[in-house]
């Protein structure tokens, strides 16, 4: 008879005080075989306090594929094996989705035991909206890709979670209030969960002003609110009203709608009746 497949547990750690993790992840971190760590020598402290005695093995991401690989090989053979990141629940702004998707695509088994986030942790301090909203995580290094990311982010109208490092800060507080305007409502969380936890309600502005004076400490995350859809709709407004009439009826010929329903759409875009359509298309 085969022997049975092992598993893979995403396991969440504390994002800084140590009591915010599960008797779930404590006990399967006893249990399991092996447990891969993005950094070992972070993680053996938790292990450590908790008098966990399993094997770590490191998995980071300058090893993440040929490390998964070797480690999906032991679960074929067998092996439980939990999956640690430095702080949170891995898979998030992490290598863990790398590992994930060598399991599915291997057949092993996989599942999350739920616990700390950082950015669900300052969202939910931040005061801001929380119905929707985008996750950026960390903006990328290379200048191309990074400003494409901000362009993108000019138009969200749902609220967005960036981290930042503390030395990086006020560049990326800079780059974004320029982006996305200075007077737009922030809420930078710092050291969560921990001894000096700090939330600061502020506008990129003020932030700014505040952090060229005074150094962060400690891990960043920055909730922006969105843009407001009232803003869009106006902008909206104006970008038809610079488009002749003829031009804006030929945007949905084009498209394949018949004239009579063309012009009623620009008539709703425009905030006008049709007559008024009618009777500008006889003047251009």
């Amino acid at each position: 008879m085969d022997k049975a497949l092992g598993k893979l547990y995403l396991c969440a750690t504390p994002i800084g005080n140590l009591e915010d993790i599960t008797y779930r992840v404590v006990n399967t971190l006893r249990q399991v075989d092996l447990i891969a760590a993005e950094d070992t020598r972070n993680s053996i402290k938790l292990l450590n306090h908790f008098e966990i005695h399993t094997p770590m093995t490191s998995y980071h991401k300058f090893n993440k594929v040929d490390k998964g690989k070797y480690l999906v090989k032991k679960m074929i053979e067998g092996t439980k094996v939990a999956l640690v990141t430095d702080a949170g629940t891995p898979g998030i702004s992490d290598p863990g989705e790398e590992l994930v998707r060598q399991c599915y695509e291997a057949g092993i088994e996989v599942t999350s035991l739920p616990g700390a986030a950082a950015c669900v942790t300052a969202l939910t301090l931040s005061g801001l909206g929380t119905r929707r909203f985008c996750f950026e995580a960390f903006l990328p290094a290379d200048k191309k890709e990074r400003q494409w990311i901000l362009k993108e982010l000019e138009k969200e109208t749902r609220t967005i979670v960036v981290y930042e490092a503390p030395h990086h800060l006020v560049r990326t507080l800079e780059e974004l209030g320029k982006a996305l305007g200075e007077e737009r409502r922030i809420t930078i969380c710092r050291e969560l969960t921990k001894k000096h936890e700090e939330v600061f309600p502020a506008t990129f502005r003020d932030a700014i002003s505040r952090y060229q004076k005074e150094e962060p400490k400690g891990e960043c995350v920055i909730v922006i609110e969105g843009r407001k859809i009232t803003d869009m709709q106006k902008e909206q407004e104006q970008s038809w009203e610079e488009l002749s009439f003829k031009d804006h009826m030929a945007l949905y010929l084009g498209q394949g709608m018949e004239k009579k329903e063309a012009m009623k759409q620009v008539a709703k875009d425009r905030g006008i009746g049709k007559r008024e359509v009618y009777q500008g298309l006889l003047e251009e």
